[in-house]
């Protein structure tokens, strides 16, 4: 396996339709640049290229596949490219919109709409333990209408975390990444080499006990909430398997949040998994329901107006 980071395409590269103006980002499978389409329209292209399966060197357009890891990286690729066909049938406000998708240079590209913004990681790390409960519910509200059409398009997303959820300039959250997508129907014990993040990842993605299904991705949700208000990822499932030590979110922030809110972040973290929330649509119906009861207690943050938008 390698450990450098491929190199870029260089500024003024031309895909096609598509001329690269730069790099936005760079992951372990792909690379993410700002680009214009022939009509001079800003998109934002995602390419795969897996650091550790591939070498590309400076000034080089395609990538260097060693024999060894060819199998390896044509398994990312096919999951890469059915990312995109899965996505370019979904249009929605809070789902990534894939606008294109196709071969070239030995990898797959997909084409999106380019929205400024940032991840909801950053925004955790910028506003550590100080978001406040009103943000939470319309920003989680916003992820599960998007997972809601994804569950009824058939698909799982399998990756969902803090850095696959995209914040709008005004707040609006877009999910992103469908690397991991799974169709429903092909629901079953982990695929060989599935992704899956430690800390988001629901116990049945480690083995093939429980079945895979929208409750998988409602695991994420709740570990993606219990981070918005720790600051960083929960205990992973596979060790809370063996010893439990996470502590509930009603213990942890008991005077500073809802009891409502609180519970729904502890029962969709919950390790069995049909004791947790079953249907996206249904959470976020939860999440939007608000009474007298819901009111947190009140810290001392809110009281003199320290907690965050």
């Amino acid at each position: 396996m390698f450990s450098q980071n491929n190199h870029a395409l260089p500024p003024g590269c031309e895909l096609g339709d598509y001329r690269i103006e730069r790099q936005i980002s760079a992951g372990g499978f792909s690379i993410v640049y700002l680009a214009h389409d022939a009509a001079g329209t800003p998109v934002a292209i995602k390419e795969y290229m897996p650091n550790a399966l591939s070498l590309r060197g400076e000034g080089e357009i395609a990538p260097n596949i060693p024999p060894e890891h060819q199998a390896d990286f044509n398994h990312g690729l096919k999951l890469f490219f059915e990312e995109g066909r899965a996505l370019t049938g979904l249009d929605h406000s809070n789902v990534v919109r894939v606008l294109n998708f196709f071969r070239a240079n030995d990898t797959v590209y997909l084409v999106m709409r380019f929205e400024t913004g940032h991840t909801l990681r950053d925004h955790i790390r910028q506003h550590r333990g100080r978001l406040s409960e009103a943000f939470l519910r319309k920003m989680f509200s916003g992820v599960l209408d998007g997972l809601g059409e994804v569950h009824g398009c058939g698909l799982l997303h399998l990756d969902i975390k803090p850095a696959n959820i995209w914040l709008r300039d005004d707040g609006s959250p877009v999910l992103l990444d469908f690397g991991a997508a799974r169709y429903a129907v092909d629901i079953g014990p982990p695929a060989p080499r599935a992704m899956y993040t430690p800390g988001y990842a629901a116990p049945e993605q480690y083995h093939g006990k429980f079945t895979l299904g929208p409750w998988t991705d409602i695991y994420a949700v709740g570990a993606c909430m219990y981070a918005a208000l720790a600051g960083s990822a929960p205990q992973a499932a596979d060790e809370r398997i063996v010893d439990d030590e996470l502590l509930p979110a009603r213990q942890r922030w008991g005077m500073e949040y809802s009891p409502r809110l609180l519970a729904t972040i502890d029962d969709c973290l919950r390790l069995d998994p049909p004791r947790r929330p079953q249907h996206a649509r249904a959470l976020q119906a939860t999440l939007n329901t608000d009474t007298a009861a819901d009111k947190p207690p009140g810290s001392w943050l809110s009281r003199i107006g320290l907690k965050g938008w």
